[in-house]
C-alpha cells in the first residue's frame, strides 16, 4: 500500500508515551492524526487532531507534512 511507505521509518509507542507527547508538545509541533470514522471523531478526539479516516488515507497523503512528527490513533 502506498500510504505505508509514507510513514517509514516509523516508531511505535505505547499509550503512556503518547500521553507524554501530548502533554509536552507545544501547539503545532506534533500533528495528531485521527484515522477513525467521523462519528467516532465527533464523540471525542484530541484537541487540534486532524481527521482522515484510514480508508481515505492513501488518497489524502498530500494533506500531511512528512517532516512533521505525527501521532496516529
Amino acid at each position: 500500500m502506498k500510504w505505508k511507505q509514507f510513514f517509514t521509518p516509523v516508531s511505535s509507542i505505547d499509550g503512556e508515551k503518547a500521553r507524554e507527547i501530548v502533554q509536552a508538545a507545544e501547539h503545532g509541533e506534533v500533528l495528531y492524526l485521527d484515522v477513525r470514522q467521523p462519528k467516532e471523531y465527533e464523540q471525542g478526539h484530541l484537541p487540534g487532531a486532524k481527521l482522515i479516516p484510514v480508508g481515505d488515507l492513501d488518497k489524502r497523503l498530500d494533506e500531511l507534512d512528512k517532516d512533521q512528527p505525527t501521532v496516529i490513533y
